[in-house]
């Protein structure tokens, strides 16, 4: 299956195209930066098209509802659903075909080492035509959840690819365990401008039934092991128990399952929590995103591990502050006691950081969070992209 969509991109400037998401899959975070990233070359007079995935995932792996979205194809956008990943023949013919084309850059997203060889193959082919330069933007070297075969995948990518672009410390070092020698940039991941414009909280609550005398505790995003939704919740039932409660208190879960549920559930009721929480746990359009987040009086991110964050660049968007732990790359986004707060990786740790949040207030944080969002811009992004390509 193709989907080419017309594109309002102008002539001439250099031919960029993004291997990686785009409609019609609801690939979260990575779907969202590719169409933004092919807005922002196109915006900047580059010929842009984006090479997403026929299948990205058998069905058997896939942990969500759906991998499609029913929304409209983006109509500014040149995407072309192309990429079977698990079919081997699939990715020579998509190698071919691009190959052809002599794009000047090839943008490609790393973020599975089960897409290694599928990409790690297509790149390979594009490298024959000895004119397109390869720049990799890894989301994740070394996977928070192992599986067989990460490392020669993962091997096997890197070697066609000609720089990269990590947006965390931890992705960068993770990379230099596979190589000593490619160019690599830390980037800061790019603000989410393309969500709609920050609400007022009280439109937000009214628009999701929640009172605006409650004090809401965001986590938003796909719910993972590793992203420690079990720690909060434990931290949840410290803070009902504690002797001084933060009245009105609750937490509001929006995002999908991509994991069982079961677990969680049997958490809730033996805590004994479910009053403190709101749940929303379906899939969450990107029209309705704003609402969660103008709704929150401060975002929280308990993960267990973590390389950067979709959601601060969210949060920074809609300029609300947030509680994080101390993994990866999210002290580096949030500075402590300025844009945010930084705990540890415990329930008590969480707790004690909700009380202090509530305890300062937003406003302590407020003008400092406006401060830091303008150093992530998309304009960097892809001058840094073009840097790459041109010292290669």
């Amino acid at each position: 299956m193709e989907t080419s969509n017309s594109s309002n991109q102008e002539p001439g400037g250099l031919k960029v195209m993004i291997i990686g998401p785009a409609h019609p899959l609801r690939g979260g975070g990575i779907t969202t930066f590719n169409e933004r990233l092919a807005r922002q070359f196109q915006n900047e007079g580059h010929q842009t098209s984006i090479y997403s995935f026929s299948l990205q995932y058998p069905g058997f792996l896939f942990p969500g509802k759906s991998q499609y979205t029913d929304r409209p194809a983006p109509a500014d956008l040149d995407i072309h659903t192309r990429i079977n990943s698990v079919n081997p023949f699939n990715w020579l013919l998509v190698g071919h075909e691009i190959k052809k084309q002599k794009p000047d850059i090839v943008v490609v997203r790393y973020w599975i080492p089960l897409m290694g060889p599928c990409l790690g193959t297509i790149l390979r082919i594009i490298k024959k035509n000895n004119h397109t330069r390869i720049i990799c933007i890894a989301d994740n070297i070394v996977p928070h959840e192992k599986r067989f075969g990460d490392k020669p995948f993962t091997q096997y990518f890197i070697k066609p690819v000609d720089a990269f672009i990590t947006m965390s410390e931890k992705v960068l070092s993770d990379l230099r365990i596979f190589t000593k020698t490619k160019k690599a940039v830390l980037i800061p991941h790019p603000l989410y401008d393309n969500f709609g414009q920050k609400i007022s909280k009280a439109a937000a609550r009214e628009k999701l039934a929640i009172d605006n005398k409650q004090k809401i505790i965001l986590f938003f995003g796909f719910i993972r092991k590793y992203k420690g939704l079990d720690i909060l919740l434990d931290a949840m039932k410290i803070l009902k128990d504690t002797t001084r409660p933060i009245a009105d208190c609750r937490l509001l879960i929006a995002g999908e399952f991509y994991e069982d549920r079961t677990l969680y559930d049997e958490q809730i009721e033996r805590l004994d929590i479910r009053d403190r929480l709101i749940l929303h746990t379906d899939f969450i359009p990107d029209e309705e995103v704003k609402n969660y987040f103008c709704a929150a009086d401060v975002v929280i991110q308990p993960y267990r591990n973590a390389t950067q964050s979709g959601v601060t660049p969210l949060a920074y968007h809609f300029e609300i502050p947030m509680i994080v732990t101390d993994v990866g790359g999210l002290p580096a986004m949030v500075p402590d006691n300025k844009v945010g707060l930084v705990a540890d990786v415990s329930a008590a740790s969480l707790a004690a950081k909700i009380q202090e949040y509530f305890e300062k207030g937003e406003n302590h944080f407020l003008p400092h969070l406006v401060e830091e969002k303008k150093k992530f811009s998309w304009t960097k992004m892809a001058e840094t992209i073009l840097e790459l390509a041109n010292s290669q």
